[in-house]
């Protein structure tokens, strides 16, 4: 049995239509070509309809991504090798490949699920990465996730290295560092994956963890941005983190 109708996949402003029985290719090669990043998968993500539904599948064998329904108020890690059910309207998918981080959107024609409607909506604030976080581990991520954020709808950002995002606060690169270890703690603690790295090598990969999640989870969004350029008398350099 074949999906009744079919799923459109957004990026950086184009849309791509995927009818039922069809295969979609995401990667630096395929029916949606992101860009020449070697650090990114020749084959990455495959959509492609079965049993009835729409599924995402991870066909590479090294990055991960980040699945979350249009609130926020679902999300998942999709692992080399695994697949996930397209039952939303609008899924959006956030992964990072090297210091590049891209974002689309899968809109399904004919969704099998629909949320319930909540009384009070705060975009899944509440549901994921609900959690204390002190100004400055706010205008740290913030820092990180700027690029990302200041684009319009989908795309691809730089992640910025711990230097420049340093230079962005007014902060030395080893006060930066130590407040970075601490949310990737933090994250770490409510089992959000990819937040220890334990070696340098791993640093690009925890910073694109950390951005990946924030974004998907709404935990910041554009509407933060100008605590970046707000005067903070006392930033939280005090603050128990």
């Amino acid at each position: 049995m074949s999906a009744a109708a079919g799923v459109t996949v957004e990026f950086a402003g184009e849309y791509f239509p995927v009818s039922a029985g069809g295969r979609f290719i995401v990667g630096r090669e395929g029916d949606l070509e992101l860009d020449d990043n070697l650090f990114l998968h020749r084959h990455f993500l495959e959509i492609t309809d079965a049993d009835g539904l729409w599924w995402l599948s991870n066909v590479g064998t090294r990055l991960t991504a980040t699945v979350t329904d249009s609130a926020g108020g679902v999300q998942a890690w999709l692992a080399p090798g695994a697949r996930l059910p397209l039952v939303f309207e609008k899924t959006t998918v956030v992964f990072s490949a090297g210091p590049t981080t891209y974002e689309l959107t899968l809109h399904a024609a004919e969704p099998t699920f629909r949320a319930t409607q909540r009384e009070h909506d705060d975009g899944g604030a509440s549901t994921i990465g609900d959690m204390p976080l002190t100004l400055s581990q706010r205008l740290l991520i913030l820092a990180l996730a700027e690029p990302q954020l200041r684009r319009d709808g989908t795309g691809m950002s730089e992640i910025p290295t711990s230097a420049k995002a340093a230079e962005r606060l007014g902060w030395t690169v080893t006060r930066f560092n130590r407040k970075l270890d601490n949310v990737c703690d933090k994250f770490d603690r409510i089992g959000v994956p990819g937040m220890r790295g334990g070696q340098r090598s791993f640093a690009t990969n925890r910073r694109a963890r950390l951005v990946e999640h924030v974004i998907a989870s709404r935990l910041v969004t554009r509407a933060d941005l100008p605590l970046l350029d707000a005067s903070h008398d006392d930033d939280g350099e005090g603050e128990q983190e």
